[in-house]
Protein backbone atom coordinates (compact mmCIF):
# COMPACT_ATOMS: atom_id res chain seq x y z
CA UNK A 1 0.00 0.00 0.00
CA UNK A 2 1.82 3.78 -1.22
CA UNK A 3 2.21 5.62 2.03
CA UNK A 4 0.73 9.17 2.21
CA UNK A 5 3.18 11.83 2.44
CA UNK A 6 2.52 12.08 5.91
CA UNK A 7 4.07 8.92 6.79
CA UNK A 8 6.75 9.11 4.63
CA UNK A 9 7.84 12.37 5.59
CA UNK A 10 6.89 12.60 9.77
CA UNK A 11 10.41 11.69 11.22
CA UNK A 12 11.97 12.82 14.06
CA UNK A 13 13.79 15.98 13.00
CA UNK A 14 14.79 19.31 14.33
CA UNK A 15 13.00 22.32 14.86
CA UNK A 16 15.99 24.86 13.73
CA UNK A 17 15.96 27.58 15.74
CA UNK A 18 19.63 27.37 15.18
CA UNK A 19 22.05 25.73 12.59
CA UNK A 20 23.85 23.63 13.82
CA UNK A 21 21.27 22.35 16.12
CA UNK A 22 22.25 22.06 19.47
CA UNK A 23 22.73 18.10 19.38
CA UNK A 24 25.40 19.12 17.34
CA UNK A 25 27.67 21.66 18.73
CA UNK A 26 30.89 21.53 19.23
CA UNK A 27 31.23 21.68 22.73
CA UNK A 28 34.65 19.94 22.88
CA UNK A 29 36.53 22.85 20.81
CA UNK A 30 34.48 26.12 22.43
CA UNK A 31 36.15 28.09 24.58
CA UNK A 32 34.93 31.48 27.03
CA UNK A 33 37.44 33.11 25.04
CA UNK A 34 35.85 32.17 21.44
CA UNK A 35 32.56 33.59 22.87
CA UNK A 36 34.14 36.70 23.99
CA UNK A 37 35.82 37.36 20.35
CA UNK A 38 32.75 36.76 18.40
CA UNK A 39 30.38 38.51 20.29
CA UNK A 40 33.19 41.67 20.31
CA UNK A 41 33.29 41.52 16.75
CA UNK A 42 29.95 41.12 15.58
CA UNK A 43 28.95 43.91 17.86
CA UNK A 44 31.73 45.85 16.25
CA UNK A 45 30.77 44.89 12.66
CA UNK A 46 26.80 45.84 13.57
CA UNK A 47 26.30 47.91 16.75
CA UNK A 48 26.09 51.47 15.15
CA UNK A 49 24.42 49.68 11.94
CA UNK A 50 21.50 47.53 12.81
CA UNK A 51 21.93 47.46 16.71
CA UNK A 52 21.71 44.32 18.67
CA UNK A 53 19.06 41.85 20.44
CA UNK A 54 18.43 40.97 24.02
CA UNK A 55 16.92 37.60 24.59
CA UNK A 56 16.12 37.84 28.39
CA UNK A 57 14.83 34.52 30.00
CA UNK A 58 12.63 34.71 33.07
CA UNK A 59 11.95 31.39 34.24
CA UNK A 60 9.64 31.19 37.36
CA UNK A 61 5.79 30.23 36.60
CA UNK A 62 3.44 29.25 39.56
CA UNK A 63 2.67 26.07 37.84
CA UNK A 64 3.47 23.47 35.66
CA UNK A 65 1.77 23.17 32.22
CA UNK A 66 2.68 19.94 31.05
CA UNK A 67 2.93 20.39 26.96
CA UNK A 68 5.95 22.98 27.95
CA UNK A 69 9.06 22.31 26.36
CA UNK A 70 11.00 25.46 28.43
CA UNK A 71 13.42 25.56 30.88
CA UNK A 72 11.19 27.00 34.27
CA UNK A 73 11.42 27.05 37.67
CA UNK A 74 8.01 26.24 39.51
CA UNK A 75 7.03 28.46 42.61
CA UNK A 76 4.67 30.71 44.28
CA UNK A 77 7.32 32.77 46.02
CA UNK A 78 7.32 35.98 44.67
CA UNK A 79 10.14 37.06 46.95
CA UNK A 80 12.25 35.65 44.28
CA UNK A 81 12.02 37.74 41.47
CA UNK A 82 13.99 40.69 42.56
CA UNK A 83 17.16 38.97 43.53
CA UNK A 84 16.89 36.91 39.86
CA UNK A 85 16.09 40.55 38.14
CA UNK A 86 19.93 41.64 40.14
CA UNK A 87 21.42 38.63 38.75
CA UNK A 88 20.39 39.26 34.97
CA UNK A 89 21.43 43.10 35.36
CA UNK A 90 25.20 42.09 36.74
CA UNK A 91 25.29 39.61 33.71
CA UNK A 92 24.64 42.41 31.58
CA UNK A 93 27.10 44.92 33.34
CA UNK A 94 29.45 42.12 32.24
CA UNK A 95 28.71 42.27 28.90
CA UNK A 96 28.57 46.35 29.00
CA UNK A 97 32.28 46.39 30.25
CA UNK A 98 33.29 44.46 27.51
CA UNK A 99 31.86 46.14 24.85
CA UNK A 100 33.74 48.91 23.29
CA UNK A 101 31.34 51.48 22.71
CA UNK A 102 27.51 52.08 24.03
CA UNK A 103 25.34 49.69 22.88
CA UNK A 104 22.36 50.11 20.68
CA UNK A 105 19.51 48.39 21.39
CA UNK A 106 17.27 47.38 18.17
CA UNK A 107 14.97 43.89 19.97
CA UNK A 108 14.10 42.74 23.07
CA UNK A 109 12.51 39.74 24.20
CA UNK A 110 11.22 39.06 27.62
CA UNK A 111 10.48 35.18 27.11
CA UNK A 112 9.69 32.14 29.82
CA UNK A 113 8.91 30.87 32.20
CA UNK A 114 6.12 33.69 32.63
CA UNK A 115 7.55 36.90 32.46
CA UNK A 116 4.08 38.46 34.05
CA UNK A 117 5.17 36.89 37.02
CA UNK A 118 7.55 39.24 37.64
CA UNK A 119 5.52 42.54 39.45
CA UNK A 120 5.51 45.42 37.16
CA UNK A 121 8.05 47.52 39.61
CA UNK A 122 10.37 44.31 38.92
CA UNK A 123 9.82 44.67 35.35
CA UNK A 124 10.81 48.65 35.37
CA UNK A 125 13.79 48.22 37.33
CA UNK A 126 15.07 45.69 34.77
CA UNK A 127 14.38 47.64 32.00
CA UNK A 128 15.65 50.59 33.02
CA UNK A 129 18.56 48.70 34.72
CA UNK A 130 19.02 47.59 30.98
CA UNK A 131 19.06 51.36 29.33
CA UNK A 132 21.10 53.00 32.10
CA UNK A 133 24.25 51.80 30.16
CA UNK A 134 22.66 51.61 26.42
CA UNK A 135 20.18 53.32 24.16
CA UNK A 136 17.60 52.25 22.43
CA UNK A 137 17.41 52.41 18.10
CA UNK A 138 15.02 54.65 16.31
CA UNK A 139 12.62 51.27 15.35
CA UNK A 140 13.52 49.35 17.81
CA UNK A 141 10.65 46.38 18.58
CA UNK A 142 10.20 45.41 21.84
CA UNK A 143 8.33 42.15 22.79
CA UNK A 144 7.07 39.84 25.80
CA UNK A 145 5.16 36.56 26.64
CA UNK A 146 2.58 37.59 28.58
CA UNK A 147 0.27 34.79 30.19
CA UNK A 148 -3.33 35.47 30.33
CA UNK A 149 -4.40 34.39 33.51
CA UNK A 150 -1.95 36.82 35.24
CA UNK A 151 -0.88 39.63 32.93
CA UNK A 152 -2.72 42.92 34.50
CA UNK A 153 -3.56 46.08 32.80
CA UNK A 154 -0.90 47.53 35.09
CA UNK A 155 1.97 44.86 33.15
CA UNK A 156 0.67 46.32 29.57
CA UNK A 157 0.58 49.61 30.21
CA UNK A 158 3.73 50.18 32.27
CA UNK A 159 5.41 47.39 29.53
CA UNK A 160 4.03 49.84 26.80
CA UNK A 161 5.25 52.90 28.42
CA UNK A 162 8.92 51.43 28.35
CA UNK A 163 8.88 50.85 24.91
CA UNK A 164 7.01 47.74 24.41
CA UNK A 165 4.85 47.50 21.34
CA UNK A 166 4.18 43.58 20.90
CA UNK A 167 3.11 40.63 23.15
CA UNK A 168 1.86 37.55 22.55
CA UNK A 169 -0.35 35.58 24.70
CA UNK A 170 -0.23 31.06 25.03
CA UNK A 171 -3.63 29.93 24.26
CA UNK A 172 -2.76 26.87 23.13
CA UNK A 173 -6.43 25.44 23.00
CA UNK A 174 -9.81 26.02 24.68
CA UNK A 175 -10.82 22.94 25.09
CA UNK A 176 -11.56 21.96 28.80
CA UNK A 177 -10.67 18.58 28.29
CA UNK A 178 -7.26 19.61 26.80
CA UNK A 179 -6.57 22.08 29.10
CA UNK A 180 -7.28 19.74 32.22
CA UNK A 181 -4.41 17.43 30.24
CA UNK A 182 -1.80 19.94 29.60
CA UNK A 183 -2.55 21.74 33.53
CA UNK A 184 -3.10 25.03 31.64
CA UNK A 185 -6.75 26.05 32.83
CA UNK A 186 -7.64 29.57 31.23
CA UNK A 187 -10.88 30.58 30.25
CA UNK A 188 -11.79 32.60 26.96
CA UNK A 189 -12.76 35.39 28.86
CA UNK A 190 -9.44 36.06 30.51
CA UNK A 191 -7.49 35.82 26.71
CA UNK A 192 -10.48 38.10 25.55
CA UNK A 193 -9.58 40.60 28.22
CA UNK A 194 -6.12 41.13 27.73
CA UNK A 195 -6.21 40.75 23.88
CA UNK A 196 -8.82 43.73 24.52
CA UNK A 197 -6.83 45.62 26.86
CA UNK A 198 -3.51 45.40 24.70
CA UNK A 199 -5.20 47.14 21.78
CA UNK A 200 -6.51 49.69 23.90
CA UNK A 201 -2.99 50.98 25.28
CA UNK A 202 -2.03 50.85 21.70
CA UNK A 203 0.00 47.76 21.19
CA UNK A 204 0.62 47.56 17.59
CA UNK A 205 1.14 43.47 16.98
CA UNK A 206 -0.80 40.73 19.52
CA UNK A 207 -0.05 37.65 19.04
CA UNK A 208 -1.76 34.15 19.95
CA UNK A 209 -0.05 31.35 19.84
CA UNK A 210 -2.40 27.81 19.56
CA UNK A 211 -0.94 24.39 19.24
CA UNK A 212 -2.11 21.36 17.37
CA UNK A 213 -1.68 18.20 18.69
CA UNK A 214 -2.16 18.18 22.15
CA UNK A 215 -3.92 15.22 23.88
CA UNK A 216 -7.29 14.49 23.74
CA UNK A 217 -7.47 17.44 21.37
CA UNK A 218 -9.80 16.77 17.83
CA UNK A 219 -11.17 19.19 15.23
CA UNK A 220 -13.86 20.35 16.61
CA UNK A 221 -11.86 21.63 19.67
CA UNK A 222 -8.95 23.02 16.75
CA UNK A 223 -12.01 24.86 14.54
CA UNK A 224 -13.72 26.26 18.02
CA UNK A 225 -10.25 27.57 19.64
CA UNK A 226 -9.72 29.20 15.70
CA UNK A 227 -13.46 30.47 15.67
CA UNK A 228 -12.84 31.98 18.83
CA UNK A 229 -9.51 33.45 18.13
CA UNK A 230 -11.09 34.93 15.04
CA UNK A 231 -13.38 37.27 17.41
CA UNK A 232 -10.37 38.95 18.57
CA UNK A 233 -8.72 39.12 15.96
CA UNK A 234 -4.57 39.06 16.98
CA UNK A 235 -2.31 40.87 14.21
CA UNK A 236 -0.22 37.20 13.86
CA UNK A 237 -0.77 33.65 15.00
CA UNK A 238 1.78 30.75 15.84
CA UNK A 239 0.13 27.74 14.96
CA UNK A 240 3.03 25.27 16.58
CA UNK A 241 3.09 21.40 16.21
CA UNK A 242 3.04 19.28 20.05
CA UNK A 243 6.77 18.74 20.70
CA UNK A 244 6.31 15.56 22.48
CA UNK A 245 9.62 14.79 24.03
CA UNK A 246 9.33 12.88 27.39
CA UNK A 247 12.68 11.85 27.61
CA UNK A 248 14.31 14.99 27.32
CA UNK A 249 11.88 16.34 29.29
CA UNK A 250 11.14 14.20 32.39
CA UNK A 251 7.53 13.81 33.97
CA UNK A 252 5.94 16.77 32.95
CA UNK A 253 4.98 15.59 30.03
CA UNK A 254 4.02 12.26 31.14
CA UNK A 255 1.14 13.15 32.49
CA UNK A 256 -0.71 11.92 29.66
CA UNK A 257 -0.07 8.40 27.56
CA UNK A 258 1.16 8.33 24.06
CA UNK A 259 -2.50 7.14 23.10
CA UNK A 260 -4.34 10.23 24.23
CA UNK A 261 -2.16 11.94 21.12
CA UNK A 262 -3.76 12.22 18.00
CA UNK A 263 -1.29 10.57 15.57
CA UNK A 264 0.00 10.64 11.90
CA UNK A 265 -2.47 11.30 9.54
CA UNK A 266 -5.36 12.64 12.24
CA UNK A 267 -2.92 15.01 13.84
CA UNK A 268 -2.21 16.32 10.07
CA UNK A 269 -5.91 16.95 9.69
CA UNK A 270 -5.93 19.24 12.87
CA UNK A 271 -3.17 21.33 11.06
CA UNK A 272 -4.81 21.56 7.36
CA UNK A 273 -8.21 22.33 9.08
CA UNK A 274 -6.94 24.96 11.02
CA UNK A 275 -4.95 26.59 8.20
CA UNK A 276 -7.89 26.57 5.58
CA UNK A 277 -9.52 28.15 8.72
CA UNK A 278 -6.89 30.64 9.08
CA UNK A 279 -6.60 31.38 5.33
CA UNK A 280 -10.39 31.79 5.29
CA UNK A 281 -10.23 34.40 8.21
CA UNK A 282 -7.27 36.96 6.46
CA UNK A 283 -4.25 35.56 7.78
CA UNK A 284 -1.17 34.45 5.68
CA UNK A 285 1.36 31.87 5.93
CA UNK A 286 4.33 33.45 7.01
CA UNK A 287 7.57 30.74 7.48
CA UNK A 288 7.11 27.84 9.16
CA UNK A 289 4.03 27.44 12.00
CA UNK A 290 3.12 31.36 11.53
CA UNK A 291 0.61 33.44 10.16
CA UNK A 292 -0.25 36.92 9.86
CA UNK A 293 -2.62 39.53 8.74
CA UNK A 294 -1.57 41.82 6.30
CA UNK A 295 -1.42 44.45 8.20
CA UNK A 296 1.25 43.35 10.32
CA UNK A 297 4.62 44.21 9.98
CA UNK A 298 6.02 40.29 9.89
CA UNK A 299 3.79 40.31 6.62
CA UNK A 300 5.48 43.01 5.37
CA UNK A 301 9.36 41.36 6.06
CA UNK A 302 8.08 38.52 4.72
CA UNK A 303 6.86 39.97 1.40
CA UNK A 304 10.02 42.33 1.10
CA UNK A 305 12.31 39.25 2.22
CA UNK A 306 13.21 40.26 5.11
CA UNK A 307 12.08 38.00 7.81
CA UNK A 308 14.78 36.50 10.45
CA UNK A 309 14.34 33.41 12.93
CA UNK A 310 16.62 32.85 15.35
CA UNK A 311 16.26 31.17 19.36
CA UNK A 312 13.20 33.99 19.62
CA UNK A 313 11.37 32.59 16.54
CA UNK A 314 10.55 34.43 13.67
CA UNK A 315 11.46 38.61 13.66
CA UNK A 316 10.57 41.36 11.51
CA UNK A 317 13.76 42.76 11.68
CA UNK A 318 17.30 40.77 11.16
CA UNK A 319 20.84 41.59 13.96
CA UNK A 320 23.73 40.11 13.28
CA UNK A 321 24.39 40.06 17.06
CA UNK A 322 21.91 38.54 19.72
CA UNK A 323 22.75 38.50 23.48
CA UNK A 324 21.06 35.82 25.95
CA UNK A 325 20.32 37.04 29.37
CA UNK A 326 19.28 35.05 32.29
CA UNK A 327 19.24 31.65 32.95
CA UNK A 328 19.60 29.02 30.05
CA UNK A 329 19.75 31.74 27.34
CA UNK A 330 21.36 31.37 24.34
CA UNK A 331 23.53 34.18 22.75
CA UNK A 332 24.12 34.34 18.81
CA UNK A 333 27.17 36.30 17.62
CA UNK A 334 26.59 34.71 14.14
CA UNK A 335 30.10 33.22 14.29
CA UNK A 336 28.97 31.37 17.26
CA UNK A 337 26.47 30.54 20.22
CA UNK A 338 26.38 30.01 23.57
CA UNK A 339 24.41 29.19 26.39
CA UNK A 340 24.19 30.02 30.03
CA UNK A 341 23.58 27.49 32.70
CA UNK A 342 20.21 25.74 33.38
CA UNK A 343 20.39 26.10 37.55
CA UNK A 344 19.53 29.48 38.92
CA UNK A 345 21.95 28.20 41.31
CA UNK A 346 24.47 27.77 38.87
CA UNK A 347 23.69 30.74 37.64
CA UNK A 348 23.98 33.30 40.73
CA UNK A 349 27.01 31.38 41.73
CA UNK A 350 29.02 32.05 38.18
CA UNK A 351 27.78 35.89 38.41
CA UNK A 352 29.26 36.28 41.99
CA UNK A 353 32.79 34.86 40.39
CA UNK A 354 32.39 38.12 37.75
CA UNK A 355 32.04 35.99 34.57
CA UNK A 356 29.65 35.40 32.33
CA UNK A 357 27.76 32.50 33.36
CA UNK A 358 28.15 29.90 30.22
CA UNK A 359 28.55 26.41 30.15
CA UNK A 360 28.50 25.47 26.31
CA UNK A 361 28.79 26.86 23.21
CA UNK A 362 29.89 26.10 19.10
CA UNK A 363 32.52 28.01 16.99
CA UNK A 364 30.54 27.95 13.69
CA UNK A 365 33.05 26.67 10.77
CA UNK A 366 32.78 28.43 7.32
CA UNK A 367 31.00 25.26 6.30
CA UNK A 368 28.27 25.91 9.05
CA UNK A 369 28.13 29.87 7.88
CA UNK A 370 27.02 28.88 4.33
CA UNK A 371 24.58 25.98 5.27
CA UNK A 372 22.98 28.43 8.04
CA UNK A 373 22.37 30.54 5.53
CA UNK A 374 20.48 28.44 2.98
CA UNK A 375 18.54 27.07 5.79
CA UNK A 376 17.85 30.52 6.95
CA UNK A 377 16.51 30.99 3.57
CA UNK A 378 14.32 27.71 3.63
CA UNK A 379 12.78 29.03 6.51
CA UNK A 380 12.16 32.53 5.92
CA UNK A 381 11.52 32.54 2.33
CA UNK A 382 11.09 29.34 1.23
CA UNK A 383 13.47 29.30 -1.21
CA UNK A 384 17.48 29.16 -1.79
CA UNK A 385 19.58 29.93 -4.46
CA UNK A 386 23.36 28.62 -4.81
CA UNK A 387 24.41 30.78 -8.26
CA UNK A 388 27.00 33.05 -6.01
CA UNK A 389 30.12 31.21 -5.24
CA UNK A 390 29.99 32.36 -1.53
CA UNK A 391 26.82 30.14 -1.19
CA UNK A 392 27.83 27.08 -2.86
CA UNK A 393 29.51 24.12 -0.91
CA UNK A 394 30.95 20.81 -1.79
CA UNK A 395 27.84 18.44 -0.71
CA UNK A 396 25.01 20.68 -3.04
CA UNK A 397 24.87 18.33 -5.50
CA UNK A 398 24.65 15.65 -3.53
CA UNK A 399 21.95 16.80 -1.91
CA UNK A 400 20.05 17.58 -4.77
CA UNK A 401 20.43 13.87 -5.72
CA UNK A 402 18.94 12.89 -2.71
CA UNK A 403 16.23 15.97 -3.04
CA UNK A 404 14.69 14.46 -6.65
CA UNK A 405 11.88 12.39 -3.99
CA UNK A 406 10.65 15.44 -2.96
CA UNK A 407 11.01 17.25 -6.16
CA UNK A 408 9.11 14.24 -8.17
CA UNK A 409 6.25 14.34 -4.90
CA UNK A 410 5.79 18.07 -5.96
CA UNK A 411 6.98 19.57 -2.99
CA UNK A 412 10.10 21.81 -4.33
CA UNK A 413 10.82 22.36 -7.67
CA UNK A 414 14.78 22.39 -8.61
CA UNK A 415 16.65 25.03 -10.79
CA UNK A 416 20.10 24.72 -12.26
CA UNK A 417 21.08 27.89 -9.37
CA UNK A 418 18.16 27.48 -6.99
CA UNK A 419 14.66 25.40 -5.56
CA UNK A 420 11.64 26.75 -4.34
CA UNK A 421 9.70 25.19 -1.89
CA UNK A 422 5.98 24.55 -3.72
CA UNK A 423 2.68 25.83 -1.65
CA UNK A 424 2.06 21.63 -1.19
CA UNK A 425 6.19 21.48 0.43
CA UNK A 426 5.39 24.25 2.81
CA UNK A 427 4.70 21.49 5.81
CA UNK A 428 7.58 20.13 4.99
CA UNK A 429 10.31 22.63 5.12
CA UNK A 430 11.72 21.02 8.15
CA UNK A 431 12.62 17.79 6.00
CA UNK A 432 14.12 20.22 3.54
CA UNK A 433 16.43 21.56 5.92
CA UNK A 434 17.31 18.12 7.03
CA UNK A 435 18.37 17.29 3.87
CA UNK A 436 20.79 20.45 3.80
CA UNK A 437 22.13 19.57 7.33
CA UNK A 438 25.73 17.73 6.80
CA UNK A 439 26.49 17.44 10.45
CA UNK A 440 23.20 15.27 11.00
CA UNK A 441 24.00 13.37 7.44
CA UNK A 442 27.62 12.78 9.03
CA UNK A 443 26.27 11.84 12.31
CA UNK A 444 22.63 9.98 12.66
CA UNK A 445 21.73 9.79 16.41
CA UNK A 446 21.72 7.08 17.77
CA UNK A 447 18.77 7.64 20.00
CA UNK A 448 15.59 9.62 19.77
CA UNK A 449 16.85 13.38 20.24
CA UNK A 450 14.05 15.23 18.39
CA UNK A 451 10.08 15.43 18.00
CA UNK A 452 8.40 14.22 15.16
CA UNK A 453 8.79 16.99 11.69
CA UNK A 454 5.03 17.16 11.54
Amino acid sequence: MKKSLLQKYNVPGPRYTSYPTVPYWDEANFTYEDWITTFQKSFLESNTIEGISLYIHLPFCESLCTFCGCNKRITKNHQLENPYIMAVLKEWKLYCDLFSERPIIKEIHLGGGTPTFFSIQNLEILINGIFETADKAPQHEFSFEGHPNNTSRLHLKKLYDLGFRRVSFGVQDYDGKVQNAIHRHQPFHNVAKVTLWAKEIGYTSIGHDLIFGLPFQTIENVVDTIEKTKSLQPDRLAFYSYAHVPWIKGNGQRGYRDEDLPKDDEKRKLYEIGKKLLAKNGYYEIGMDHFSLKEDNLFHSFNDNKLHRNFMGYSSSKTQLMIGLGVSSIGDSWYSFAQNVKTIEEYYQKLEQNELPLYRGHLLTSEDLVIRKHILNLMCQFSTSWANESEYFDEIQSILSQLEEMEKDGLIEIYKDHLTVTTKGKPYVRNLCMAFDVRLKRKAPQTQLFSMTI
